[in-house]
């Protein structure tokens, strides 16, 4: 996808990978960028700082008749969207003994925002013949958050379902890309760190971490060339190799590493 003069939105727009893909797709040419986030203050913060491309919404991404909202709303003010960018994402830092709330927030917001996203936004896009779907799935969808058990599996859940959409509509116009970054500088790992959360500190030992800059980079790349995998650290497809082809060998090489880390 060329990004000039096309109509965006990214949820969770507010912050860290959010508002840097917001902020590149605008220095792209994208003739509108929705900035849609939960908090309503950052969002309008990060699109005046974007200029006059930018429109800042309001949304709760696990509210389907919020993002029903924030797609009709889109369409009615631009005629069309051609990138939506399900971009919003919690972690728990936590194992089996998190809670059930902490376990169904992670489920909504990791998966079921994308699953509401698609069925809103793909209606125009068949009818158009295209369109592109963006989902921030982290390379924990690929690989294993290790110390977060509910992010793991809710990011698994969110590839399987980039990977079914994609598999159903491109032969329709609908391209899907699943942006899978590692560790990224951002708030969320930062107040990983703070929390003393494992998978956080596993992440700052591996010591590839990428700014959101750097992450919307390879994005605006791998959209370009429609790849359906986007893997700005590129290391991840030598891991997930080693993982399908020695799963056991890649699990003792993580229990290792947990090892060093804990004791």
């Amino acid at each position: 996808m060329n990004l000039t003069d096309r109509i965006v939105v990214v949820t969770g727009g507010a912050g860290g990978i959010g508002s840097a893909l917001a902020r590149r797709f605008a220095a792209e040419g994208a003739a509108a960028v929705v900035v849609a986030d939960l908090e309503a203050d950052a969002a309008h913060a990060v699109a005046d700082g974007i200029g006059p491309v930018a429109h800042p919404a309001t949304v709760d991404v696990t509210d389907e008749d919020q993002v029903r909202s924030l797609v009709a709303d889109t369409e009615r003010r631009y005629g069309r969207i051609d990138l939506f960018c399900a971009n919003a994402g919690v972690t728990t830092g936590g194992g089996i003994e998190v809670d059930d709330a902490a376990w169904d927030r992670a489920w909504r917001v990791n998966v079921l925002a994308h699953v509401y996203a698609a069925r809103a936004v793909l209606p125009g896009m068949l009818a158009r013949g295209g369109g592109h779907l963006l989902h921030t799935c982290s390379a924990a969808g690929v690989l294993t958050a290790v110390g977060d058990a509910a992010y793991t599996a809710t990011k698994h859940a969110a590839v399987g379902f980039a990977e079914w959409l994609s598999i159903t509509y491109r032969d329709r116009g609908i391209r899907v890309s699943a942006l899978c970054p590692q560790g990224v500088d951002t708030p969320m790992l930062a107040d990983g760190l703070a929390a003393g959360h494992l998978g956080a500190r596993v992440i700052a030992a591996s010591g590839a971490i990428l700014t959101a800059d750097q992450v919307a980079e390879a994005a605006v790349a791998g959209l370009a060339e429609e790849r359906f995998l986007i893997l700005p650290h590129p290391e991840v497809a030598a891991y997930a190799r080693r993982r399908a082809e020695d799963p056991d060998g890649w699990q003792a090489g993580l229990r290792k590493l947990v090892r060093r880390l804990t004791t």
